[in-house]
């Protein structure tokens, strides 16, 4: 595509050069040039790309997008005000504006993003229209899972995944919108259909990520100044304030509180064995009655914030029915098939407030025992793992403690700190260091009405341990278990 094509969407200023040539690829990372490529130079917190120009041209750019002064010859230099909206333009334009091909749907909030998106997919693909996610676990496009480092990719990355779901037959595109990506213009210009607010809580303040509360929220709040139709959680404090400035064409309400345009009520918990889930109904903008197979009452919010877009698609009453009542989340209190009268579960949570977070949503359902086991990563704050042993020591019936991606330490240290955390309690806890083996134990010596969570390693398929990361997922290790005990 030739650079003039690439900068349609852009305001920017030609310093020199031409923009009569043919670009091959946009790059942002100055340790992927290619010849003839256009290097952005993006500016983050501990890096600034202009500092690489030379490294770029020298490796065979064609041009470079700046937004300060630089002084370089023999290249094309285009200066922007922001490289970090110049990179979202320019990438929609070399990708074909792929977001302009799809009903696109950006959920942004604290807690339950991929819950919603993995709810959503499932009732839109109930009725046969095909939908990619990217967020959290990755870039999903089918049964097709491409990781990705953030929960919303770079923008080049975010237009690439869109190309390749219409490429793939996707209809839809949803997508997790962390209050990064809105504070870095991760999604910049993109308009989407349908911008969707969870809740908001106390999280990712300070450090990097936002410096105040109020910057947090108003980062959020960006997103419905970038979307057609805005669906908010009425009973959430903060929704006043996160729609405050919108632009929608419409606003759209769901929640509990009376004034919600669709209302949940009448929730309870349900449970047999291997399901554990929530009941609700539904009235105002849809009246059913509901299962929803995830445990606790928050996802009911989830459900909610799922009904509140699809019903957006001409979706049936059966089809909403259908692919609430089978969704799974992988790695997010996953339930897994097994040959007893316990329910077996696969969560990611990896620290004190997940775990706390998982096991007090657990214990609602009453269990004859809740059994967990965990382990801690190496390399990390070792105040992590004495809380973590504290929190399973508390709202266990029993720890399992093994490894989970010791990486360069010795597992029996990391199982040491945990132990310290365990006796401040008076929570039984065995130590069965190899992981494949604790798990082995939990099956084999489960009792009826059991639940057992393996915490840590969720949608996780590898185990790093001794610097050297192995394939490794729990759901082909509880199945070879049991069908071991088949076999015997």
């Amino acid at each position: 595509m030739k650079l003039g094509e690439l900068l349609a969407k852009s305001e920017y200023e030609v310093v020199s050069g031409s923009l009569d040539m043919e670009i091959s690829d946009i790059i942002y990372d100055s340790r992927k040039i290619v010849k003839d490529c256009v290097f952005v130079c993006m500016v983050g917190a501990n890096f600034d790309g202009h500092d690489f120009i030379e490294k770029a041209v020298e490796q065979g750019a064609a041009a470079v997008v700046v937004n300060r002064d630089v002084e370089i010859t023999g290249i094309t230099v285009i200066k922007v005000y922001d490289t970090r909206k110049a990179l979202a333009l320019m990438s929609g334009e070399y990708f074909g504006r792929p977001a302009d091909h799809l009903k696109t749907i950006g959920i942004t909030g604290t807690k339950g993003k991929t819950t919603t998106a993995f709810m959503i997919k499932a009732i839109l693909e109930k009725a046969n229209i095909k939908t990619g996610i990217i967020g959290t676990i990755g870039i999903i496009i089918g049964d097709e899972i491409t990781k990705t480092s953030n929960t919303t990719p770079e923008s080049y990355e975010l237009h690439k995944a869109m190309k390749k779901m219409i490429d793939k037959g996707c209809k839809c595109a949803v997508m997790e919108v962390s209050s990064q990506a809105l504070k870095l213009y991760r999604t910049y210009g993109i308009n989407f259909d349908y911008g969707m607010f969870t809740n908001l809580s106390h999280d990712h303040i300070g450090g990097v990520e936002h410096a105040t509360m109020e910057e947090y929220i108003e980062c959020k709040s960006r997103l419905f100044s970038q979307c057609k139709v805005g669906i908010v959680n009425a009973d959430d404090k903060v929704t006043p304030v996160i729609i405050q400035n919108n632009t929608c064409e419409k606003i759209e309400t769901f929640g509990f509180c009376n004034s919600a345009e669709l209302k949940a009520k009448n929730e309870h918990l349900i449970s047999d064995f291997g399901y554990i889930g929530v009941h609700f109904e539904t009235e105002g903008a849809m009246d059913m009655s509901l299962n929803v197979d995830i445990p606790g009452k928050f996802n009911v919010y989830n459900a909610l914030c799922a009904i509140a877009v699809c019903r957006h698609f001409g979706v049936s009453e059966k089809d909403i029915y259908d692919g609430l009542n089978e969704v799974k989340v992988k790695g997010r209190v996953e339930t897994v098939k097994v040959n007893g009268n316990y329910t077996l579960l696969i969560d990611y949570a990896h620290n004190a407030m997940s775990m706390e977070n998982v096991l007090e949503t657990l214990r609602e359902y009453k269990p004859n025992r809740l059994i967990t086991l965990f382990g801690a990563g190496g390399n990390r704050s070792k105040d992590r793992r004495y809380e973590m042993g504290e929190i399973s020591g508390k709202m266990s019936d029993l720890s399992v403690i093994t490894e989970d991606n010791s990486r360069n330490e010795d597992v029996m240290d990391i199982i040491a700190d945990i132990e310290k955390g365990l006796a401040k309690t008076d929570g039984k806890y065995i130590v069965i260091p190899d992981r494949t083996d604790a798990i082995r134990y939990c099956i084999e010596n489960a009792q009826d009405g059991d639940i057992i969570v393996l915490a840590g390693k969720g949608h996780e398929d590898y185990q790093e341990k001794n610097g050297i990361r192995i394939h490794y997922d729990e759901r082909e290790v509880v199945r070879d278990i049991i069908g071991g005990i088949k076999n015997v």
